[in-house]
């Protein structure tokens, strides 16, 4: 129980200590955040993000962070670039350096070679009086008084600092560009968050049967329509329009109320005025209305005329549910 307590104890200290750090950033936020993100935003070129030991894993994060979020931007290793990778900065490139100190050697060679390109040079840094500082264009403060870790040593709070100006970086630059839900999903197309953003009714319905049947349908055929095309239930339609639902529901309840059903047809026992959606629909929609109504299916529409069935089951395939 004694290790149990510590264990508990020091996550809390750790997730606490952090919280406070991170609070306190927005004390340093200045002229230059703003006159860094109004560059950034106004450049023709790329953002190139660069970054040595923990600080050059944050600086991949926040690439992807800045690409998913509409703003081009490339990785760039802080010891690879001074043996060869500076091709990767081009001339309206802007450049981001991370790093605690500011004065680690490769940052040092670095960022005269950067100068001579004449990029601009963003800097996040813990320590806005380094050689990093001092020498960016632009210098964002990401100081934290210690680490998490007991020992001030691992860099723990400092990365999650430089984490988080880098996401402050990303929204604000989403804002300026007017970055919208359907431009997430242009660069999501293949999560289950582009997915709610992009997919459409008619995505869902084009490999699934159209069950179908007439008010006058016997009731064995129905129950043969609905098995066949294993959709859970058959529109009941005239003249290709909808008038009516038959489920599996409607089936059950059918044979515990009528101990024979050789003469019933489908009008005598199907839902009318079912919910339906259109084929051009968004299928986060179609989800919706199934969780409103506590339904299965939805009957599709296109031009006011029948053309299909979206299930549960293929909202759960898409993994949209």
């Amino acid at each position: 129980m004694k290790n149990k307590n510590l264990i508990l104890e020091n996550a809390k200290l750790t997730i606490l200590a952090e919280s406070k750090a991170i609070a306190n950033l927005v004390n340093f936020l200045n002229d230059d955040f703003e006159n860094a993100i109004k560059f950034i935003h106004n450049s023709k070129g790329r953002v190139i993000i660069t970054g040595i030991g923990k600080s050059a894993h944050i600086a991949s994060k926040i690439v992807a962070t800045f690409n998913s979020t509409g703003t081009p931007a490339i990785f760039m290793h802080a010891a690879d670039a001074i043996h060869g990778d500076l091709g990767i900065i081009q001339k309206n490139d802007v450049v981001i350096c991370i790093s605690k100190s500011g004065n680690t050697p490769e940052i040092k060679v670095l960022l005269p070679l950067i100068k001579n390109y004449g990029n601009k040079i963003i800097a996040i840094t813990g320590n806005t009086q380094s050689f990093l500082g001092m020498n960016a264009h632009f210098t964002i403060n990401s100081y934290v008084e210690k680490e998490a870790c007991p020992n001030n040593l691992a860099p723990t709070t400092s990365t999650t600092a430089q984490v988080v100006i880098g996401d402050a970086m990303a929204i604000s630059l989403l804002e300026l560009n007017n970055f919208s839900s359907n431009d997430f999903a242009k660069y999501h197309p293949g999560g289950a968050l582009g997915k709610k953003l992009y997919l459409r009714v008619s995505d869902l319905i084009e490999k699934n049967e159209i069950p179908q049947v007439i008010l006058t349908t016997p009731i064995k055929d129905v129950i043969i329509e609905i098995s066949k095309k294993r959709l859970g239930c058959t529109a009941v339609i005239e003249k290709n329009k909808i008038v009516g639902i038959i489920t599996d529901g409607d089936l059950r309840r059918m044979l515990k109320n009528n101990s024979d059903i050789s003469l019933l047809i489908a009008k005598d026992i199907m839902s009318k005025n079912p919910k339906t959606i259109k084929i051009d629909a968004m299928a986060i929609k179609a989800l919706e209305t199934m969780e409103n109504n506590n339904i299965t299916q939805i009957l599709v529409e296109k031009n006011s005329n029948y053309v299909g069935v979206v299930h549960l089951h293929d909202l759960l395939k898409e993994g949209i549910f």
